[in-house]
């Protein structure tokens, strides 16, 4: 139990003589799945460098272990993503899939997380394709659609992820914000168009006064498997 209530701590680095365990398996030659047991983010560089895979369980419960042995035994397939980002170093926090300075380095460093928002990976492969995006209800909404592909050999769940940028706001905008995200089952081959709806909801921005508006101008869409895994963009303006 590395966290809780009033258990602050000063770094990432996972407690005791773990590191030195860690390192000590991969230096068997061994391959090597790391399983994190944890309530806060860690410090996983050495396991992304050595492991074969890396499993975040969280605390999982009393049924944890036979849901990570289903994982590592491959008799489910996974599908989970990361509800927030993996950073490299304390120095980095806070880090935001949505931050303003994403894409800056530090001086001694990569300014990117180790992990993003969203991400996550399976025994199998999608692809995505053919965008469209179409006004509908007399412009007040958008229908957003594309094709998801299993190109895989195994089934499988893709969670498909739908940022937007506001591009021309009367206030200052993030570079993206996650608007809605689908969890679509395929076989393999299998193909499966994905449809997502952006109304009021999905395009508002608190204007000067802040009073919530959809503002007319351009906005930027992007989909993807994370936030920095984005496979399909496109524009649309409203009027």
């Amino acid at each position: 139990m590395d966290c809780g209530e009033g258990f602050d701590r000063a770094t990432l680095t996972p407690l005791g003589d773990q590191l030195r365990l860690m390192q000590a398996i991969y230096d068997t030659g061994k391959p090597v799945v790391t399983v994190y047991i944890q309530g806060r983010t860690l410090d996983m560089n050495l396991a992304a460098r050595h492991s074969d895979a890396l499993l975040t369980a969280w605390y999982p419960g009393q049924e944890g272990g036979s849901a990570i042995a289903d994982i590592i035994f491959g008799d489910v397939n996974p599908s989970g993503r990361l509800p927030v980002s993996i950073p490299r170093s304390e120095g980095q926090l806070p880090v935001h899939y949505s931050r303003m300075s994403a894409g800056r380095d530090y001086m001694d460093g990569s300014g990117s997380p180790l992990y993003s928002f969203g991400h996550g990976l399976s025994y199998t492969t999608f692809d995505y394709s053919d965008l469209t995006i179409i006004p509908t209800d007399n412009g007040d909404r958008w229908d957003v659609s594309f094709r998801l592909t299993n190109t895989g050999r195994r089934q499988g769940a893709e969670v498909a992820q739908l940022y937007l940028r506001d591009v021309v706001a009367s206030t200052s905008q993030p570079p993206m914000l996650l608007k809605g995200f689908k969890r679509i089952e395929l076989n393999p081959g299998e193909s499966r168009e994905v449809h997502f709806s952006l109304g009021p909801d999905e395009l508002s921005v608190y204007n000067p006064a802040l009073r919530r508006v959809v503002e007319p101008g351009l906005f930027r869409l992007m989909i993807g498997s994370s936030s920095t895994d984005i496979r399909l963009k496109g524009d649309f303006t409203v009027k």
